[in-house]
């Protein structure tokens, strides 16, 4: 079948840098058996077209990038119809693919993978923090033929706004990230690692609260912080204020290839974030055998307490717990790494492409 998949970003001509690694690992399956192109709205600021993984990449580039998407979709469908559109994230995502596919008579689907359902207006972040971002959600999700997201928290909250959702957790490629059994703890400070872009949403001030607590309560530990850095500093200086030079450091943004040996080298993950539809990073950590503690969002609030260790949103106290909880019982750190990676491996990067190409046949079949 021709499928045409929407998205924001994350598909860089190199598959290297600016990339989203789960959604190459989806396009890169659904590319050995089906006919896909990649409709990517911000990749580059000037419209361009180029071979990925197997995939024809359109990037609509700056200017009126809604109308010039549905526009291009259109045009492609006029040289080799589609059978389906697919965006994944909903927002300007999933208007371009409801629009194109009713224009064209064809059916879509949309995939919540982001903060689309939620309104932090603390921190200006969520899809329904205006009511033009409601409105469109409201339409849009109610005019598409199936939605799917990544994780049961996600369904849950559109089951509140009265839409039925499956869940479809977006998976790992086990090639790229080949399970390692869970290890024992070496002698010597614990090694933590925290995986995510330095902003509000990830909220790292919880963290490195939490983190204080932990070095007041005199556990040895150090963490590799591991990400872009939105905040211009401000977590490094908060750093100093809590004392927690010798504890921290700041790594920037890895590659897949540099963060995997960083990743098998930790003994517990932590988030601290206030929204994920995910994390990914969970996952990747899973499977490469080290366990999670984090705020309770997404799939830490699936697999908490067997799989993981979830404290509320925002509550540095509980999580600096949590972190001593796990690093004082090996026993029970290796019980959450068993399970949480038999969990990852189950739903890996084939299941989510499996799970996708099922879904398209039932809508297909439908019509």
């Amino acid at each position: 079948m021709k499928i045409a998949l929407v998205m924001p970003g994350g598909v860089d001509r190199t598959g290297e840098f600016r990339v989203i690694p789960v959604l190459l690992a989806l396009i890169e399956r659904l590319a050995r058996a089906h006919d896909v192109h990649v409709f990517v709205l911000h990749q580059e600021a000037v419209a361009a077209r180029w071979d990925l993984l197997g995939a024809q990449i359109h990037n609509i580039g700056e200017g009126w990038p809604r109308l010039r998407a549905i526009a291009a979709i259109r045009a492609e469908h006029r040289h080799a119809p589609f059978d389906l559109i697919h965006a994944i994230f909903s927002g300007d995502c999933s208007l371009i693919a409801v629009v194109a596919a009713r224009w064209l008579r064809r059916p879509s689907l949309v995939h919540i993978a982001g903060g689309e359902l939620v309104a932090l207006d603390a921190i200006g972040y969520g899809g329904r923090r205006k009511w033009k971002g409601r409105l469109r959600e409201a339409v849009v999700l109610r005019a598409t033929n199936a939605i799917t997201a990544a994780s049961s928290p996600i369904v849950d909250s559109l089951r509140a706004l009265g839409l039925e959702a499956r869940r479809v957790p977006l998976g790992v490629d086990l090639r790229a990230w080949t399970p390692l059994a869970p290890r024992r703890r070496d002698a010597g400070p614990a090694r933590l690692i925290h995986v995510a872009s330095i902003n509000r949403v990830k909220d790292q001030t919880t963290l490195l609260r939490a983190l204080a607590a932990v070095a007041n309560a005199g556990l040895s530990f150090t963490i590799d912080i591991v990400g872009v850095d939105t905040l211009q500093g401000e977590m490094d200086g908060l750093v100093h204020r809590l004392g927690l030079e010798r504890h921290v450091r700041f790594v920037g943004f890895r590659t897949q290839r540099e963060l995997r040996p960083l990743m098998v080298a930790a003994d517990l993950l932590v988030m601290s974030s206030l929204h994920e539809a995910g994390p990914l990073v969970l996952l990747e950590a899973a499977v490469a055998g080290v366990p999670t503690v984090g705020t309770a969002v997404g799939h830490l609030v699936e697999w908490s307490p067997a799989a993981a260790l979830a404290v509320p949103v925002g509550d540095w106290a509980a999580l600096a717990v949590a972190i001593q909880r796990v690093l004082d019982d090996e026993g029970l750190r290796l019980r959450l790494a068993d399970e949480a990676q038999r969990r990852a491996i189950a739903e890996d990067a084939d299941h989510t492409a499996g799970s996708f190409e099922t879904l398209y046949a039932m809508l297909l079949a439908g019509r």
